[in-house]
């Protein structure tokens, strides 16, 4: 057994990034600064995206977005169970009302069929989540939003370098937002940006992420800048500092070699595991697509097993290797079983994947031995409570 703990996932961060953080508290741009539009540039440029905005977090994104939308009270937002709860959790804050529907058994990400099964005269949006990295199909996604006049917000969180049909996920005709929390393909400790076509509503994202003030802080302190400004609506407090950025001006040059060695360590694992029928492995969508492997997120068939799948994780824990949970589908929560109760038999794929998904370790630092370790940790715990 391995006698070290293996995490779930930790962040590859090297001296580039730590030198170019030292470089902005030693350069008085603390906040956001020039290193935050050097980043938006670069990841726009990176994604093909004609407008960026970063943002504090991928949560405040979809705040933004949804508010920059005018959502109100009675307005319906199609988006997947499977998927943290911060997707679910702004559409309501925004004042909207979420309509959960379910998703492919294979790829976990949301089923277009159900999506049109749920259209009503109120439904005034569509949020895919790009599962663990791997593209929704998004092309009969945008024949309904045509059809219907709806929006495409792409909750692109797991997707930094996904592409769709050879298209970076972030220059589709959308609004897609992604996250650089620590456990992403890429990290600015905590952070996210918004890519959209429409420079509108790029300009009112950008006036609600900073108190709705007509003119980024910072420039008001530059050399260069005046300190007036104005108000122009009430705003929130959501902006990237350039200590976050420093980090992302050297993560996203290395995310296609972040991803390829996530690419390779999920074929050892999709290939370690292809006999085992006590995993459901993860699909391949049908379509053309770059898979970023966020995560590799095999199903415990729990009916083949004596235990549940929490004791699964636990057993696994045991041995030193760590695991996460992505997701608990949202209905099965407490919050949203009293205020949006919804039976399992409406979601049957998603209530299916919630009892059984976890998470393996998967990440660029990772050596094949770590991986190894996993996969006799894996196999050992299904040996042992096999049926």
């Amino acid at each position: 057994m391995r006698t070290t703990f293996l995490p779930f996932s930790t962040p590859a961060l090297g001296d580039d990034e730590i030198n170019e953080v030292v470089d902005s508290l030693r350069s008085g741009w603390i906040t956001t600064g020039p290193k935050v539009k050097r980043f938006e540039e670069a990841f726009r440029g990176y994604v093909g995206a004609p407008f960026a905005v970063p943002l504090s977090s991928a949560t405040a994104g979809l705040h933004l977005t949804l508010l920059a939308l005018k959502i109100k009270q009675g307005d319906e937002i199609i988006t997947t169970p499977m998927t943290f709860a911060s997707t679910v959790s702004m559409i309501i804050l925004a004042g909207g009302t979420p309509v959960l529907a379910d998703i492919e058994p294979g790829t976990l990400n949301i089923d277009v069929a159900k999506v049109a099964e749920k259209l009503t005269p109120r439904t005034r949006a569509i949020i895919p989540v790009h599962f663990a990295g791997q593209a929704c199909d998004m092309d009969p996604l945008f024949a309904l939003a045509k059809q219907h006049k709806l929006t495409i917000i792409e909750d692109a969180a797991h997707a930094a370098g996904t592409e769709y049909k050879g298209r970076k996920i972030g220059s589709l005709d959308s609004i897609s937002i992604f996250s650089f929390h620590p456990n992403k393909n890429i990290t600015t400790g905590e952070g996210g940006m918004v890519c959209t076509p429409d420079e509108n509503l790029a300009e009112e994202v950008s006036l609600l992420k900073f108190h709705g003030m007509s003119r980024e802080a910072w420039k008001r302190f530059a050399a260069s800048g005046t300190p007036n400004y104005d108000i122009m609506l009430p705003g929130y407090k959501y902006n990237m500092m350039d200590i976050q950025a420093a980090i992302g001006l050297h993560q996203l040059p290395k995310l296609d070699s972040f991803i390829q060695r996530r690419t390779e360590l999920a074929a050892q694992y999709n290939a370690a595991f292809a006999g085992l029928p006590e995993l459901a492995l993860p699909a391949a969508a049908p379509y053309p697509q770059r898979h970023a492997w966020h995560l590799y997120t095999p199903l415990v068939r729990t009916e083949l097993l004596t235990i549940d799948r929490d004791r699964f994780m636990a057993e696994l824990k045991a041995r030193n290797i760590g695991s996460g949970l992505h997701y608990k589908a949202i209905h099965h929560h407490a919050w949203y079983r009293e205020h949006l109760p919804i039976a399992d038999t409406e979601l049957p794929n998603a209530s299916y994947a919630s009892e059984r998904i976890l998470s393996l370790p998967l990440f660029p630092g990772m050596s094949d031995s770590d991986l190894h370790d996993v996969v006799a940790a894996v196999i050992d715990v299904i040996t042992q409570f096999r049926k």
